[in-house]
């Protein structure tokens, strides 16, 4: 199996502006996203970028580079056009490991590779963990997953799903539901020919409802792969609290 990982490193974030060039442990954020994406079996990795200061830091330690269009509307968005650039064809596997992920395993990468590679009738293959606190479930920075008896996705929410009637009615949820709850984690494998897809459709409904771009690709009959993480994957950094957590994680 062979596939290319591609790693978005967008300057403009509105909450961390600069984020990939923040520094963690001496070195820029996402040097250390780089380093444990050739950490992998990838046979290529390259950073997407649209800022010119994001480009030459990368440059500077040896990465491949791609600089991208800054008015994209979605991160699948500037994928295909790294993947268009780089002439990839259209069965390729390529794996998208966030640039604000600078914990993210190695094994994790392989995992979502390898399982996109196993089941053809998929164009997308990701991973989620349970849940076990009702409060998790209730937060909708944590995006939900419900899968089917095959692994696949029935959907994905900000909501907490499945809801447990008999306890959540009340008000004053409190008894984690018997059917399992899952986060997703929010790395992704693609072939190279849905993304080529992806672009020509227009917002979905429900894409533009929970602000989740995959649910774009379900609503046009695409199926998603998903299986419970096989390691632990830390939190990305969204925050400064996250960014002091990872620090912290680092001996930092």
């Amino acid at each position: 199996m062979s596939y290319t990982i591609i790693i978005p490193a967008r300057f403009a974030s509105s909450r961390l502006p600069g984020k990939p060039l923040l520094e963690i442990a001496g070195l820029p954020m996402i040097q250390h996203v780089w380093q444990r994406a050739q950490t992998s079996k990838a046979a290529r990795v390259v950073i997407a970028t649209e800022d010119q200061r994001v480009f030459d830091a990368c440059s500077a330690f040896g990465a491949e580079v791609v600089m991208t269009d800054a008015g994209h509307e979605s991160g699948t968005d500037r994928l295909q056009e790294v993947v268009s650039k780089l002439g990839l064809a259209d069965d390729e596997i390529v794996v998208n490991v966030q640039g604000d992920e600078p914990l993210i395993p190695a094994e994790a990468i392989e995992q979502v590779a390898a399982n996109l590679a196993a089941n053809s009738e998929a164009g997308i293959a990701t991973l989620a963990e349970p849940i076990t606190d009702v409060e998790t479930v209730f937060n909708p920075n944590a995006v939900k997953a419900v899968i089917d008896n095959q692994g696949f996705a029935l959907y994905f929410s900000r909501a907490p799903i499945p809801f447990n009637r008999d306890d959540w009615s009340t008000g004053q949820p409190s008894q984690m539901p018997e059917a399992p709850v899952f986060r997703h984690i929010g790395i992704y494998a693609y072939r190279v020919g849905f993304l080529h897809q992806f672009v020509q459709w227009p917002l979905g409904r429900l894409e533009a409802c929970e602000k989740l771009e995959q649910l774009r690709a379900m609503e046009n009959g695409v199926r998603i792969h998903i299986a419970a993480a096989c390691v632990d994957i830390p939190g990305g950094v969204d925050t400064e609290a996250d960014l002091e957590n990872v620090r912290r994680l680092m001996g930092v």
